[in-house]
This record gives structure tokens, sequence and C-alpha cells, in this order.
């Protein structure tokens, strides 16, 4: 094990990164090495770094994290959250937060919000604490983090937003309940709206309609599950149609416009349930009878992040049906650690799905 790791180190100042040597922990008591294999950027990874999301600094950003164990702690768990065993060199992902297990919020089955939380990619430095993010060589992972061992069938492109995107989808789909022969509607078509639309359809859903503003994500969605397309402005007669003059059953919103959500919740069945998933940044506030929700028996739920069940769910529908959409194909390009500068440049290009980047010397062509 090197005694240093290097890593992107984001200050706090918009659009630069530092490039640091940092000691590599010992892993104490319950924690665990790992080292990092790869890394996809997320969408809040860009808004930390353009300085549109405060994030406390300073911090190694990166949570949609693959790695290997390389060190346990002396009473580290050696097994992930499913009940598999875990050993040096078994490629693993784990939740974007760990929890203590003994809060309010982590006994109300929120440990996504815990008040004792540590969130990877998101921690500023503490003395032995200063690799909790995917943009370094190496992460040190907390008592409470849960741990999925990762199937080496399953590619680096395809497995690395696990513990971000996949899982997070895995908990709106259950938040919303059965979609079985129900009408899906899905507002953005980024890796989130993606994501729901194959998970959507794999659990039988009637209809699965994608609504986004770009004509080459809505294409792209047929690819993923969607049976039909829409832009904002199409959106409604084309619900009306294909559901009969009734709206969506079901619906999920990844986009995080408010203007998005103006759009969809008016096209909602009596008796519908929707997700809100997307908005988690500051954005315009949205106006919302009350009487609506109340007369149409409407259920709005909002899903932030996840529980350990969901990247487990998560894990095992990429092993299950990662193959069958072209999951690989949206991560573009992959960077390597000391070019992560260029790789946040590459991400904000809107065509990009998902940027990743890696430790050693990958080409960024």
């Amino acid at each position: 094990m090197s005694s240093v790791s290097l890593a992107a180190v984001y200050q706090g100042t918009p659009g630069l990164l530092e490039f640091q040597s940092l000691p590599t922990p010992c892993p104490r008591g319950e924690e665990i090495l790992v080292s990092v294999e790869a890394c996809t950027l997320c969408g809040s990874d860009l808004h930390s770094f353009e300085g549109r999301r405060a994030v406390p600094v300073p911090t190694v950003l990166g949570h949609e994290i693959v790695g290997r164990i390389e060190a346990f702690g002396p009473s580290a768990r050696r097994m992930d959250v499913s009940g598999l065993s875990l050993s040096e060199g078994d490629r693993v992902v784990w939740a974007v937060v760990a929890s203590c297990g003994g809060c309010s919020n982590c006994e109300r089955d929120l440990p996504q919000k815990c008040e004792r939380s540590v969130k990877y990619g998101h921690e500023s430095f503490r003395p032995g604490y200063e690799l909790l993010g995917g943009l370094a060589e190496h992460c040190l992972l907390t008592p409470g983090t849960a741990i999925v061992k990762a199937p080496i069938s399953v590619n680096l492109n395809t497995l690395s937003p696990a513990g971000c995107a996949t899982a997070t989808i895995a908990a709106a789909m259950e938040s919303v309940g059965d979609v079985n022969g129900r009408i899906v509607c899905i507002t953005g078509g980024g890796l989130l709206g993606l994501t729901a639309a194959s998970m959507s359809s794999q659990q039988g859903a009637a209809a699965v309609v994608l609504c986004d503003v770009n004509p080459e994500r809505r294409q792209r969605s047929l690819r993923f599950g969607a049976s039909h397309t829409a832009a904002p402005e199409q959106l409604g007669d084309l619900l009306r149609d294909v559901s009969k003059g009734r709206g969506a059953d079901v619906a999920i919103e990844v986009s995080g416009s408010p203007a998005a959500f103006q759009t969809l919740w008016p096209l909602l069945r009596i008796g519908a349930r929707l997700a809100l998933v997307g908005a988690v940044f500051p954005s315009t506030p949205v106006s919302f009878p009350m009487d609506t929700l109340v007369r149409r028996n409407l259920q709005l739920t909002g899903v932030h992040n996840y529980g350990p069940r969901h990247l487990v769910q998560a894990v095992r529908f990429l092993e299950s049906f990662g193959s069958q959409y072209p999951f690989a194909e949206l991560v573009s390009r992959w960077f390597p650690l000391v070019e992560t500068r260029a790789a946040m440049a590459a991400a904000m290009d809107p065509g990009c799905i998902r940027i990743g980047v890696r430790p050693g010397n990958y080409s960024s062509s």
C-alpha cells in the first residue's frame, strides 16, 4: 500500500482543482480502505465544482465510485449488506451516505438522512479522514457504510453510477409502488430518467412515456425501455392518447426543472403517484393548488438518496439487465485522475450523460 494517495482537491473556488498527495490512511476499527478503480461524474459534482451547490471544503468530490478492497480494519465486518463475504481484492460499490444506525432518522428507516452521516464526495477534510471521495487513488470507508460486492461480469461503465443514479431510482420505484400494467411518465432523459425507463419496462409497465426538451435524449430513451417520447409541449396530447384521456398512473420527475413539474402534475390521473427526484439544487418556487392534491387523491413523494436495500437492488438490476440496455455506452470517455479538470470540462457538454475518471494512465481520447 502506498504511503500517499493522489487526490483532486476542491478548495471552494469555482472551476479550480488542486492535486495533492495525501497520506493513505491505515484503516482503524471497522474502517475499510479501498483503492479507487473508477469514478463517474454526477451532475451534483458539476454543480459543486461550478460553485452552484454548497459543499464543505476542502474536499475530494466524487461519489459514483467502484473500488477494490485493499485493507480491513481490525474489527471491520467482512460481509456486504446482502450477506456475501468480502475479501481483499474484491470489487465493491458503496452507499453515498454512511449512517450511524442509532439516530432518530436511522430508526425511521431513513439512513440516508442520518444525523451523524458521512457523505462521500461531500466531506471537508479532518485529520485522517481526507480521502472520502472518488476523485483520488484511495477512499476510506467509515463504519456504517453499506457495501455491496460487485459482480465482475458488469463492466465499469455500467457499474460506476450504481451508488448514485441507479440506487436512487430503485428508491424512487419503491416509492411509487407497483407499476405493472400502469402508464408511467418520466420527465428528464439523463441517466436517472433512462434508468427509470428501463426499470419501469422490466417491471411490466403498460407504457413508459419519457419527456425531455432534447430530441437526442428522447430518441436514446427508446433503447432504454421507453415506449413513447414527447417534447414538453407534446406531452399532454400524447398522454391523453396513450391513457384514453385518464392521464398517467405513475410519474417520476428527474429533471429538477420547475417547468417540468408544472407541465407534469396536471396530466396525472386520479389516484396517481408522483415521485420528485431531480430537484436537488435551489430553483424557482412552484405553485400547486392544494385542493387538486386532495380531490384527485394524488400522492406526492420526495426521494433523495436511498437506503442500503436500494443499492443491493441497483447492483442486482445491473447484473441481470445491464447488458440488455446500452448503459455501457453512457460513459462517453474516461480520463486519468491527473486530467480531472479536463474531465469536468467534458462533462459540462449537455450531450454527455457521464464522463469517468480513473487513477492510472488512461487515454482521454
